[in-house]
């Protein structure tokens, strides 16, 4: 009896759900699917995969999606997502779709409620402070601790000088953590001597494990989750990342204090002008009211996100654009001439003033960013029915992936070239986009990325100082289509670890 009690009431569930959702399935009917796609759990199978392998299904969602006007449809389960990469089509969805889909929860274990990833009435308060906080007069400042830290990278490469193909990862990623924390909290914790520091195996730990339970179905129930091992290390390094963190926000509480205590009342208003060589916990603690403003949660949340955002995008864009002047030996020469320009010679650090003048690297850089996006995909939701300028109606309950690497390689908006590693397509009289969304490598619309310039004085800072002082060696590409296998770890990262080798350069 209760066993046809309990069926009865699983069909009448059953049905209940499927009434309920018949307006979702009749406008997902509409686009087309992959050819993968099973009843029940539609294309979940396809991401049981490694990390590479799951970057290299959303590559071919992304081609699917280009072939078929813009768009895609994926059901993960019981979840309806759509691939876009349609330009005209993504201005709309991040002008309207302000809200992160729930598959960002998983990161959000990680930072909280921190400016990226905090659902919409959070976001829209702690944006007006970080606006102010990455102005350029601002950003420009840390350019000295760039330069400090790209010297220090240089030293520590020379461990690897001449062995061949080597993972220089390692080295980038410490690099970029050390900038980071010197920037955003004040604090030198010396990654670059220390690899092993526990911050660092933390942070890179929580990662993988919050990529591993995006993609892998049986994982993301917490109650669920909690009886796999993953779980006992996923704590442990959320540990010692807050623990970090918390200690470096109540050091800087009492020094402020002391500060306030020392300084005569005349001088304990602030404006803009006066937090040049302030770090970004400064900023945020004054920006938002000092001791009324953020709480100590609300700081280690900002503090972490700039921290985890900062360092492994900055990283990764060093690692790519390194493999790609290693394939194209005369691009890289060109760079170098560059260098040569504004250094000669010298071995003097770089300073913010020689940045403006490194035109051709920026512009590797932004070819770099276009070919591998740190970020490739952004998910959002899609709270009521949405209408595309394309004419396909997105019903609301399902989740948008916007896909920045689709976009950026659809033929039909950068031409029949458009796989091509081209840095000069990006010369003023060359780069004239039709659509705003065609280039966006820090997203686009009003939660786009605030650290785009930040990120970018970083990259120069760092390949500036590698290149002045070595020569990067590799598999020449035999073509104009570069090939790096890629792997998605919350962020796109090469597979083998940004392998090239580096040969120094003898004054001529």
């Amino acid at each position: 009896m209760f066993l046809w009690l309990a069926c009865f009431v699983f069909v009448l569930w059953t049905a209940f759900f499927w009434l309920s959702r018949r307006r979702m399935y009749r406008l997902a009917s509409a686009i087309q699917g992959s050819d993968e796609e099973l009843p029940m759990i539609g294309v979940a199978h396809t991401m049981a995969g490694s990390t590479e392998d799951i970057m290299t299904t959303m590559q071919k969602f992304s081609y699917l999606a280009m072939k078929n006007d813009g768009i895609m449809r994926a059901w993960l389960g019981h979840i309806l997502y759509f691939v876009v990469v349609d330009p005209l089509d993504l201005k709309i969805v991040l002008k309207t779709c302000l809200e992160k889909d729930d598959l960002h929860r998983f990161i959000r274990k990680i930072i909280g409620y921190g400016g990226i990833f905090a659902p919409v009435a959070i976001w829209r308060k702690r944006r007006k402070i970080l606006i102010p906080a990455f102005s350029p007069k601002i950003v420009e400042n840390f350019v000295k601790i760039f330069s400090e830290q790209s010297e220090k990278l240089v030293a520590q490469l020379k461990e690897v000088e001449g062995c061949g193909q080597v993972s220089v990862w390692r080295f980038l990623s410490t690099y970029t953590l050390d900038s980071v924390c010197e920037t955003a909290m004040g604090i030198k914790i010396n990654a670059q001597e220390n690899p092993n520091a526990p911050f660092l195996r933390s942070m890179q730990s929580v990662l993988n494990l919050a990529t591993e339970r995006i993609f892998h179905l049986w994982l993301q129930p917490d109650w669920l989750y909690k009886f796999f091992p993953q779980y006992s290390k996923h704590k442990k390094s959320l540990k010692v990342m807050h623990d970090f963190t918390d200690e470096v926000i109540h050091n800087k509480r009492e020094e402020l204090k002391k500060k306030r205590r020392d300084q005569p009342e005349m001088v304990r208003d602030f404006d803009l002008g006066n937090y040049k060589g302030q770090t970004f916990l400064d900023l945020l603690i004054n920006l938002s009211g000092g001791e009324k403003g953020y709480s100590d949660k609300e700081l280690r949340e900002e503090v972490l996100t700039l921290t985890i955002a900062g360092t492994d995008t900055s990283a990764v864009t060093v690692g790519y654009t390194l493999k790609l002047l290693a394939k194209y030996p005369k691009v890289q020469d060109r760079v170098f001439q560059e260098l040569q320009e504004v250094f000669g010679d010298s071995d003097r650090p770089l300073v913010k003033e020689d940045l403006i003048h490194l035109k051709y690297l920026e512009r590797v850089v932004k070819e770099s960013l276009r070919l591998f996006p740190p970020g490739p995909f952004i998910v959002r939701k899609v709270l009521k029915d949405l209408a595309l300028p394309s004419g396909r109606v997105l019903p609301a309950g399902s989740g948008i992936v916007v896909s920045i690497w689709g976009v950026h390689r659809d033929p039909k908006y950068w031409g029949p070239d458009a796989e091509c590693f081209d840095p000069d397509r990006f010369l003023p009289e060359r780069f004239n986009l039709q659509h705003a969304c065609s280039y966006m490598p820090f997203s686009n619309g009003p939660r786009n990325c605030v650290g785009y310039q930040y990120a970018m004085m970083s990259v120069k800072t760092a390949l500036s100082a590698i290149v002045r002082r070595y020569k990067i060696v590799g598999d020449e590409e035999s073509g104009p289509v570069p090939f790096i296998k890629t792997k998605l770890d919350v962020v796109m990262k090469a597979v083998d670890d940004y392998e090239i080798g580096l040969e120094k350069r003898t004054p001529t």
